[in-house]
């Protein structure tokens, strides 16, 4: 589902942001993609969802080359940022109705599917409410809804439950197992909550200084003792990082990154 070979991203001024990274994804698996802040994990993210052009290398995902044919990866994967991007006054149904057709859907079909995705999610009842007015655990399936609306094979999530409570990020998760169990769904995720990493995850890739620097199962990197976080804290240490490298213009900046699910999916849709 995933397959780099010497990925890598050097950002203006010569700050080298990923150096070479080489990795696999089989489909349906759950994989979890850990670093400290400025490691690099979420410009990798970036560059596998077309968001950022590499400087070098080649990736495969979802089937299609990322450099050759990144509108046939755009059409197979969905991604859910860090911050999400639903609208504060805008009804949630009508933005997720309006993310389905700017995909290709038909009206009709771009109704039926917006209502499987809210039963699914367990968001029936809330198509009118304004994105203001949502928890933050709907907002955030909304938020997966509208990554998932157009039926992708491959789901990029970046650092989903952040600031959701145990309840909310334990019902988020509940969705997104379901997912894979039905629908063979492949997920890339990064995280900072390592226990949960360690839960849901049946692979992880360790990222550091822009380089992967393990990989395994939880078992296997854990190694029958210890957390995971003892052996994230022993290969990464204890330093603090910056948030991100030099010259990474981050979501929003006028690389066509950000301007909310609608705006992501007009790009996408190109």
């Amino acid at each position: 589902m995933i397959k780099t070979s010497g990925l890598s991203k050097t950002f203006p001024g010569g700050v080298d942001a990923v150096l070479g990274v080489d990795l696999t994804v089989e489909a349906g698996e759950i994989v979890g993609f850990l670093g400290p802040n400025g490691a690099g994990k979420t410009t990798t993210m970036r560059m596998l969802t077309t968001l950022l052009r590499p400087t070098g290398g080649t990736a495969t995902v979802a089937g299609h080359d990322l450099l050759a044919d990144p509108r046939g990866v755009r059409r197979r994967i969905g991604y859910v940022s860090q911050g999400g991007g639903i609208g504060p006054a805008t009804p949630v149904g009508d933005e997720l109705l309006l993310h389905a057709m700017l995909y290709g859907m038909r009206p009709g079909r771009a109704r039926e599917r917006a209502g499987e995705i809210l039963e699914r999610l367990d968001l029936s009842g809330l198509e009118s409410k304004p994105g203001g007015a949502l928890s933050g655990g709907q907002r955030r399936r909304f938020d997966l809804a509208f990554g998932l609306v157009h039926g992708p094979s491959l789901l990029f999530l970046d650092e989903p439950t952040t600031g959701l409570d145990p309840q909310s990020r334990a019902n988020l998760w509940d969705h997104v197992r379901r997912l894979r169990a039905e629908e063979g769904l492949t997920v890339f995720l990064t995280t900072h909550y390592l226990d949960e990493a360690d839960t849901l995850a049946d692979r992880l890739f360790i990222i550091d200084h822009g380089a992967i620097v393990a990989e395994g199962t939880p078992a296997e990197l854990k190694g029958g003792t210890g957390t995971l976080d003892d052996v994230f804290l022993s290969i990464t240490g204890r330093s603090l990082r910056e948030d991100r490298p030099t010259g990474d213009p981050g979501p929003g900046a006028p690389d066509g990154t950000g301007g909310g699910p609608v705006a992501r999916a007009a790009d996408e849709g190109r």
